[in-house]
């Protein structure tokens, strides 16, 4: 994956800034997308690009639980997020939407908002490529594989899908009638 880095340098950018509470009832998602992070950016829309990534200051995604913030982020074409920490929600709800969650120490985030070309995010390898230097980042390995291929609950359910059909037919409990 190969894009522009468009920077939020602060820290606590919650989901409420991400995608504003008066567009839950949004059941749209490309609609939804359109109000990303329009109260923080009312220029994002123009610069961003299918494939870029956000980089962003610590705690990106907190405050509440609501998975509409990582809808938008994804149906507006991001699908990997830079930051020094995530709150914990919206970590795992990138994951079940194919959006990667990358987390850095603070440092390494600081020379990436200084960064000015595209950069290029391998995640088989575990690497971000800038031109300047290749910086590692690390990753659950279950959580890797839901993304490479690109599994959602129910596809990882229906892996076992076998299984599942061998226990209910030995779990059948005979009817009574």
């Amino acid at each position: 994956m190969k894009g522009n880095i468009i920077k939020y340098p602060r820290d606590n950018i919650d989901t409420d800034v991400i995608i504003p509470g008066q567009y839950l009832k949004v059941h749209d998602y490309a609609e939804l997308a359109t109000h990303a992070m329009e109260g923080l950016d009312p220029d994002f829309h123009s610069k961003v690009k299918e494939g870029d990534f956000i980089l962003s200051g610590k705690n990106f995604g907190c405050g509440s639980s609501r998975e509409h913030a990582v809808w938008a982020l994804d149906d507006y074409g991001f699908s990997v997020i830079i930051s020094s920490s995530f709150a914990d929600i919206f970590f795992s709800n990138c994951f079940k939407n194919g959006i990667l969650p990358i987390s850095l120490e603070s440092k390494i985030v600081a020379k990436l908002l200084q960064e000015t070309s595209p950069i290029e995010v391998d995640l088989e390898n575990q690497i971000i490529k800038t031109p300047s230097e290749d910086i590692s980042f690390e990753i659950n390995s279950h959580k890797k594989k839901i993304l490479l291929e690109g599994l959602d609950d129910i596809a990882q359910t229906f892996q076992f899908e076998d299984k599942i059909s061998e226990f209910e037919e030995k779990s059948t409990v005979p009817s009574v009638l």
